[in-house]
């Protein structure tokens, strides 16, 4: 089956017999021709497989080309966010992202690069190299703990997978969980193997729900510390779970989901920081992150990295196709709030658009180094607090609320209550209730980390772009205000037709608007 055999093996080998990484970097060297079952056979080994994985989350070269706007998970991150309406790219520059925020990247299905093919390309190489560990269980010799370590962390990869591709080749879970998703693969795949129909999106979250459990089971019975702020501990990966119970509405599982990853945390003195301590959101050693990749300079992708298409201070991309934030949510701050630093209403460069983002920036331009990060211990707070209010807890909610907004603004006080929204984010038809806070002070917070198409899709609100907000005409797109447009949703790879025979591209095709 070509689809999925021909993903590369991210086995990458340790450094000797090295059996974790440092919190330096992760040891590793990739290699595509690896004997897997060697490599799996004990957990000295399938370590550097693990670490394999991780590597490939901040690796560029998994299409054919474009590898400006194809840098790991964040450039997926980023897609997502400029598909909402808090983010601006104020110009095409060379076209890296530009057609993201346009939605008019549905036609490049037919080649192997571009948004469709690229991004069911990387989270397939993931899910698939975790198989090969997750099958690897019952045979891996070595310490019962570190194998779990190793296990655990794979079943929590192969969901972060699965969870990533239901949200761009699927409408939303609760609206439409009979509706086609994508092909479910939990077993090693080799040349020959059968390839599989589009499973129903209920069927995706049931695979995902179960390896979250999983993966929970597993890391709780591992060893108690991990090797590295780039690998997922049980706290983050309770942390998984709670963003996958707010798409399925388990409103009291987010919320215990939640109040365990803080708790996990909290054993790594991991905290809510003040927006000071945590300037340019460059480095996984900050004490309110939970997850990240560290990247060293020789690991660094360069001009094709997440940080050379924000800062603009660089002088490159950044400067050429301005990121900015909507003069809307810049406006929803008040005038003590910390966060104000992470944008410039009074850059020259601003022109008629949004203002200039200050919050992503090198940790050292010489060598184009920044950490990606991709977990923070505030949205797990922002988790709680939005599943307290949905389950009518609204004094629980803002009590949780303000744990972060203490840090964040001195002047803020709430006294919201309910949980109506509004069908679209159209600033002018605001309800006024408790969980729009919430979820405005998440925009806020998490702007430019987590993807605001991802919350806009669960919470059954259509995108609404203006130019007052500080967007360009040519993103003013049509049809993107109904919340069950097919416009957020990505056509399937022409490849995975060629290679699948069970797949029809006449039936088995997403609509192209």
């Amino acid at each position: 089956m070509k689809s999925i055999y021909k993903f590369a093996f991210l086995g990458l080998l340790a450094l000797g017999t090295m059996s974790s990484c440092s919190d330096d970097q992760l040891e590793t060297s990739p290699t595509t021709s690896v004997d897997t079952g060697q490599l799996m056979r004990s957990t000295s080994k399938a370590i550097g497989a693990l670490n394999g994985i991780y590597r490939f989350f901040y690796t560029t070269g998994y299409t054919t080309g474009w590898q400006h706007e194809e840098f790991g998970i964040t450039a997926f991150n980023h897609v997502a966010d400029l598909e909402g309406e808090d983010m601006i790219q104020q110009a095409a520059g060379s076209g890296w992202f530009w057609y993201d925020y346009r939605f008019d990247v549905k036609g490049d299905y037919t080649h192997n690069y571009g948004r469709p093919y690229g991004t069911w390309n990387f989270f397939y190489t993931i899910i698939a190299n975790a198989n090969y560990l997750i099958a690897a269980d019952a045979t891996m010799e070595g310490d019962e703990k570190e194998k779990n370590y190793i296990v655990g962390q794979a079943y929590a990869l192969r969901a972060l997978g699965y969870f990533y591709l239901s949200q761009f080749y699927a409408r939303n879970y609760i609206d439409h969980p009979t509706d086609p998703c994508v092909p479910i693969y939990t077993e090693p795949t080799v040349k020959g193997t059968k390839g599989k129909p589009r499973a129903t999106t209920a069927d995706v979250y049931k695979q995902i729900d179960s390896d979250i459990k999983a993966a929970i089971d597993k890391l709780k019975a591992a060893k108690t510390t991990r090797d590295s702020k780039s690998h997922l501990g049980l706290g983050e990966v309770y942390g998984l779970a709670a963003r996958i119970a707010l798409v399925e509405e388990k409103w009291q599982d987010a919320e215990t989901y939640a109040d365990n990853a803080i708790a996990e945390a909290g054993k790594e003195g991991i905290a809510i920081a003040a927006v000071s301590n945590f300037l340019g959101l460059n480095k996984v050693d900050y004490k309110n992150v939970m997850w990240g990749m560290k990247i060293v300079s020789d690991q660094s992708t360069q001009y094709a990295s997440f940080f050379n298409h924000m800062d603009a201070d660089m002088g490159k991309y950044g400067a050429r196709a301005r990121i900015q934030v909507s003069k809307t949510l810049y406006a929803l701050m008040g005038e003590k709030d910390e966060r104000r630093e992470w944008w410039n209403p009074n850059d020259k460069n601003n022109k008629t658009n949004g203002y200039q983002q200050e919050k992503f920036k090198f940790s050292n331009q010489a060598t184009f180094e920044g950490d990606y990060i991709l977990m923070r211990i505030e949205e797990m707070y922002l988790t709680k607090a939005e599943a307290q209010c949905m389950q009518g807890n609204d004094s629980g909610a803002i009590k949780t609320l303000m744990e972060v907004m203490k840090q964040r603004d001195s002047g803020y006080t709430c006294s919201k209550s309910g949980k109506e929204l509004a069908v679209t984010t159209n600033p002018l038809i605001k309800t006024g209730s408790l969980r729009e806070e919430i979820i405005d002070q998440r925009r806020i917070e998490l702007w430019g980390e987590f993807g605001r198409i991802f919350d806009l899709r669960r919470l059954h609100q259509g995108v609404y772009r203006s130019s007052d907000q500080g967007h360009p005409s040519s993103a003013l797109v049509k049809g993107i205000d109904n919340k069950d447009s097919y416009k957020w949703v990505l056509t399937i790879p022409q490849s995975e037709f060629d290679g699948n025979s069970a797949l029809d591209p006449a039936k088995d095709q997403n609509p192209m608007d």
